[in-house]
This record gives C-alpha cells, structure tokens and sequence, in this order.
C-alpha cells in the first residue's frame, strides 16, 4: 500500500484492495519457484501427485482434520522466462475424487481472487476455503467451505502474485490477453497431473478484479482448438467487468438510496447528488427488455475548484478504490464543510459541525440554482469534487452522519482494511476494523514447506501489479496499469460464444459493497446481448432463501444467464454471508436450482415475482437499519429513530412512485417470498436522533 504525496492543503489516498501507483523508479521483485526433495524429473504426469501433496499434520496450528490437498508452484511455460509460475492449492471433496484416473461427469472448481495483484488464497483463508484464519489468528475449519461440495483449486495469478513467482527482467505479464495465455498453460500442465480435470465439467468462479480475469481466460479457452479443459459455467462475484466510472461513480445515488443513513436520511442532501448524477450524465434507464445500447462510459469531470483541482487533475481515478480524498482543514474551507477526523468530536465539535453542514448545505442549493441570461440551469457541476460523487458521498459521511463520523479514520494498509467508512462492507462502521491477518501463517517457515511454497519471496496479501515488468504506467492504461481493454467491450461476442459452447454465465452480488455496487453489473447485463436478444427482459424480482428459510437475496434467470443479490453481504459474499453464500454456490453455480428462471421464455418466473424487492430505477434492495460501529470485535449497533426513518421512507417511496409507477405491483406467479428482513423500505429503527441526540450518540461511541 502507498500513500501519494500529502498535497497543500488536501491528503489524496487510496483505499482498498488496490494500490497506488509509484511513479518513482523502483525495482520489480524477482522471485522463483523452490525445489523440494522427492520432485520428480521429466514432464508433469500423475507421478507429480505424491511431489505436491500436503502432508497430513504438516500444517502448523491446524489441529483438525483437513481432506486431501495439494499444492506447489507449477509453470506456465513462457519463453525465456522458466521461473515464471503459477501456486496452485487444490482439495478434493471426497477420497480420491482429484486422484482418480477415470473421467466422471463430477464438476470441479477453479477460484481467483482479484486486485490486480491479490492472492487467491485470500479466497481459501477468509472466505470459501476449508481452513480459516479466526480474528486471534488461529486456524479454524469451514464447514461452509465450497470445497466441501466439489474439488476446489485456487490459484494465484497472474505471475508473480502471492506465492507465484516472475522473473524481474520481462517475466511479468504484459496485459490480460498474456494472462490468459498464462493460465491455459497452467491448465495444460494441471491436467496432465490430475488426468481426470481434462473432461470434467469446470466452473471458472473469482471475485472483484476476476471479474477481469474470468471473461479473459475465457475468451482465450474459446478461441483455442481442444482447450485441455471442459469449461461449463464461470461465476462473477461483485466483478470489475466494465469501464472503471461504471462501478466506481456511477453508482453513486444507488449507494444513498440502499443506505440513506450516509447522508442521515435527508432528503434535501438526497435531491443535491440526485441533480448532480444528473448534471454528470449518470442517469441510466434499465427496462426489461432493455431498449437500445448505453452509451460507453467516460472519465468523470474533474474538479475545477482552485488548488484542489491542481492537486488532483493527474491523478487516476480508482478502482476497488482509489478514491479521491480531500480531508481539507475547516479552517481553509469552511463554507465547504469538510475536516479531517482525527479523535472522538466534542459536544462543541458537534454543533460546530451541524453549522458546517448546514453551511454546505446553502452552498450547494446556491450553486444548483444557480442560471445563466437564459434562464436555464448551467450545469453547475461542483467544482471542489467534478463528478467523483463517491468521493463526496464518503466525505459528507464521515463528517456529517451518525455512526461514520463518530470515530477518526484508521487505515491498516498492510491487510487492506479501512474504518470507519468500510468500502467493503458499508453495514460496518468499526474503528479500527476487525482485521484479519493471514500473512503469519503463510508465512511461517512450516507452512511454507508443507505447501511447496518459493523461499524467494514473501507471500503478501496484494502487490501493486508491474504490468509489462514495470512501475511505469503505460499509456491508455487503467487506473492499476493495465492497458487491456475492459471485457464488457467484448461481452457481446463473449456471450454468442458462451452460448454455443453452452457455458453458463452467473454474475452475483453483495448488496452491501460500495467497491462493485450491484446496479453497475445490472448495467452490464442490460447493456449485452445473450441468447439473442439485449439484457434479461424481466426485472430481477424472485426472492430466494438460505437453508434455514430467511431471505437471503432476489434472483433472476434468463437464457443461460443467472443474476443473484445477496441481502447483507459486502464485496466478499462467502467471507460476509457464508451460510448464504454456501447455499447461493450450491444451489445456483454448482447446482440447476430453477428459482428465479423464466417458464418457457415467458413472463412466468419460477418461484413467482415481486416487483417491490428492488425499488426504483436502481433497482434497491434496501440495506441495514443497523449499523455496526466501536471498534475491532464491537457489536455495538447505532439506528437511527423510527420517526426519522418512517419520514424518510415516506419521502422515499413518494420518489419512487414519480419516477417508477410499476414499483408497488403487487406479487406475480406463484411461490413468491416476503420477508420482514428488510423488504419494507428500511425497516424499523431504533435508538438515537440524528441531530437532536448528537450528545447521546457520542456517549455511545465512547
């Protein structure tokens, strides 16, 4: 993680699972694969096996039993570059079911974390594996663990990420194409030790940037004649498939409308980012069926506001999330309402603080009001934040609502983690937040043994990837660097060919992530053609529910593609909702569960539909009345009263029934699922005033 230079008066940082760029000269790390004794000589076959196996009770501090796994560096076999590898570690489901010579019809898995640059162990350790790192560091079993259901390989990639290793001098992978060419030939060399993974059904599932890597990795399986594998599904789970504008800004309002207590449920704020999505072109009009293509997604305006602009013109926007942040001091900008948070605020601090945020207020109902000698509105964009409406959302927040702005922000960049503005997982204000830390068993030198793992290197949560072996940007890059062209730029061509090949496409979500919202990816679908025809042509409105029958989420599925909300989860489903995510691979990407799906290409849903489950033009799924706030393993829940909601939600579904009359229809089909966790408009609340018990509030943060 690198913070960029503190800049006059602002301090620009980048958040999440990404880094920033250096623009300096550094080294790019070398690193290469260990030999362990007993590795065999010769070209990977079956004898390879015994070479990779993890020794039962070789793995330190896990005291319960594991099924049969494997891992180890394996190449890719890319010219002039032999220490350029792949770390694979692979579990099978049941006795024998990886070692097995015979082909079956038993489906197998492949998992990929994203970043670019973060390791897929992550996805093992925290959140779908069969072995879990606990909040003290211990080692605990997963009986949620996907591998439980099939073989499950997880794999860091590209080269050089997390225990894979490249070569310093060129063996980086250059752009997406090039890491797909990578992985098939990781593939190549996994069959030939595993035999039976050849014919297998395989489900290609990953998560975050994977959402890059999986249409890649596809799109370089179809294109190839006698691909070493039988690709049958791949899964998305909160994917970076589009522009970065389309899953970074556009998003914006959807995020206000899911949690309204960012902005503590004011309607008259609410109306502000609401023209000012506008006055950036982020209106997008989902219909079901879609009509016409979206336009392609550009740069937000920047801002244009003196100093700040200076500050922040040259810098990338972000994804998974570089967010622009300007923590201005009071005393610089006052009438602009922003302060750094540093400690718990005073009783004086409070009201001060209402003061700014009335000022801000007036400020900005100046400037939207604002015409020129014609009488018509001049688009009067904000000049201190341009259209980078996620940065100013975050910043209001944190300065102005309960329970964000109780508590300074504290960043753990070394594992990625961020309070009390969790990008991740908005349910979750904690300050410092619950931190897990994965890297001390990796890295203990018994682990690292056991899995055949490089001395050459650390394992590391997440690298700030040097595409073309190189901290340099090149041009026409990404924010991270990567010059490839985003996969929705293909899709069309993706879905005809997944389509002929039979591979089913399932794109899942968290409702409570702010990394990947889930209106972006409902943009993707309606904006790509499938099965024939542009997008699904129903709204996504069937309820599905966990094993012990709450509901867990709405589900559509139309000509071999599949779209799951999941209530209550953040950017990592499986880490946030395990029961539900256990349930949701099950029954949805392993398994043919028909909920959701449409009868015959009618307007019939298995499982019936409600209209109401997602309000409004972006399709909300209303998020938590409650939400979690104090520090580490807190469990203190901050809601605001039900009067302040009941008000909302009045004014809530008054913009609702203006802008989307079919909203309230009543339930169709049948089978259809009410539930009372979170199908009313936010609920019922319950504790403390927004404003008038500022005091009360801060007393429990204390």
């Amino acid at each position: 993680m690198y913070h960029l230079p503190l800049l006059t008066g602002a301090l620009v940082v980048s958040l999440l699972i990404t880094t920033a760029y250096s623009q300096g000269s550094r080294s790019v790390p070398n690193s290469f694969p260990h030999d362990y004794p007993g590795k065999p000589r010769g070209d990977f076959s079956p004898e390879w096996q015994d070479y990779y196996l993890v020794k039962n009770g070789s793995l330190p501090n896990v005291t319960f039993p594991l099924n049969r796994n494997w891992a180890g560096s394996i190449t890719v076999n890319r010219t002039k570059h032999p220490n350029d590898t792949l770390f694979f570690w692979a579990f099978e489901h049941t006795n024998g079911s990886l070692t097995s010579p015979n082909s079956t019809d038993d489906p197998w898995a492949i998992w990929l974390n994203g970043g670019p640059g973060a390791s897929s162990l992550l996805g093992l350790l925290l959140e779908n594996g069969p072995l879990l790192v606990a909040a003290n560091g211990s080692m605990v079993p997963n009986n949620q663990s996907w591998a439980n259901l099939v073989d499950y390989v997880w794999v860091d990639q590209p080269v050089g990420t997390g225990f894979s290793t490249a070569e310093s001098n060129g063996g980086y992978i250059l752009n997406e194409d090039q890491m797909g060419s990578d992985f098939l030939n990781f593939l190549r060399n996994l069959v030939k030790i595993f035999p039976s993974l050849a014919t297998r059904p395989l489900l290609l599932t990953g998560e975050s940037y994977a959402g890059t890597y999986i249409p890649y990795i596809t799109k370089t399986i179809f294109s190839t004649p006698n691909p070493p594998v039988n690709l049958t599904k791949i899964a998305i789970g909160n994917g970076a498939m589009g522009a970065e504008p389309e899953y970074e800004v556009i998003p914006a309002l959807s995020l206000i409308e899911t949690y309204p207590q960012l902005i503590g449920y004011d309607a008259e704020v609410y109306q502000y980012f609401k023209t000012q999505n506008h006055l950036c072109g982020y209106d997008f009009n989902l219909t079901y069926p879609q009509q016409g293509k979206f336009p392609p997604v550009h740069e937000p305006l920047r801002p244009t506001e003196g100093f700040r602009a200076a500050a922040l013109i040259n810098q990338p926007s972000a994804l998974l999330k570089k967010r622009f942040r300007a923590l201005v001091h009071a005393v610089e900008a006052p009438e602009v309402g922003i302060v750094k948070r540093d400690s718990i605020p005073t009783h004086a601090e409070m009201e001060a603080r209402d003061h700014r945020r009335r000022a801000w207020l007036a400020r900005k109902n100046e400037q939207l009001h604002r015409r020129d000698l014609r009488g018509r509105a001049n688009g009067t964009i904000d000049p201190w934040y341009g259209c980078f409406l996620t940065s100013e959302l975050q910043d209001y927040a944190l300065n102005f609502s309960m329970p964000w702005n109780l508590s300074r922000e504290i960043v753990v960049p070394s594992l990625d983690d961020y309070g009390p503005y969790n990008v991740y997982n908005l349910e979750d204000a904690r300050a410092p937040p619950l931190a897990i830390d994965p890297s001390v068993f990796m890295n203990n030198q018994q682990t690292r043994a056991a899995l055949h793992a490089p001395t050459s290197k650390n394992w590391t949560l997440q690298i700030n990837y040097p595409f073309n072996s190189s901290f340099l940007r090149i041009n026409g890059s990404n924010p991270f660097g990567d010059p490839s062209v985003e996969p929705v730029a293909f899709f069309d061509d993706l879905a005809a060919n997944a389509t002929e090949h039979g591979v089913q496409v399932i794109i899942y979500l968290g409702n409570d992530d702010t990394v990947v919202p889930h209106f972006s990816s409902e943009i993707t679908i309606q904006n790509t053609t499938f099965g024939g025809t542009q997008g699904f042509s129903r709204k996504p409105s069937t309820a599905w529910q966990d094993d012990d029958g709450s509901f867990a989420g709405v589900i559509h599925q139309e000509r071999n593609w599949t779209y799951i909300l999941v209530a209550k989860a953040g950017h990592e489903v499986p880490e946030y909702q395990p029961q539900a995510g256990f349930v949701m691979f099950r029954e949805f990407i392993l398994g043919n569960n028909a909920t959701g799906r449409l009868v015959n290409n009618s307007n019939i849903a298995i499982g019936g539909e409600n209209l109401s489950l997602l309000l409004g033009p972006n399709n909300i799924l209303p998020g938590e009345t409650s939400i979690l706030f104090g520090s580490g393993a807190s469990t203190r829940f901050y809601a605001a009263p039900s009067a302040t909601v009941a008000s909302w939600n009045d004014y809530f579904a008054k913009v609702i029934s203006e802008e989307s009359p079919t909203a309230t229809a009543t339930v169709t089909g049948t089978g259809s699922h009410q539930s009372s966790s979170g199908l009313s408009v936010f609920g019922e609340g319950r504790g403390l005033s927004v404003v008038g018990s500022l005091i009360a509030a801060m007393w429990l943060a204390a």
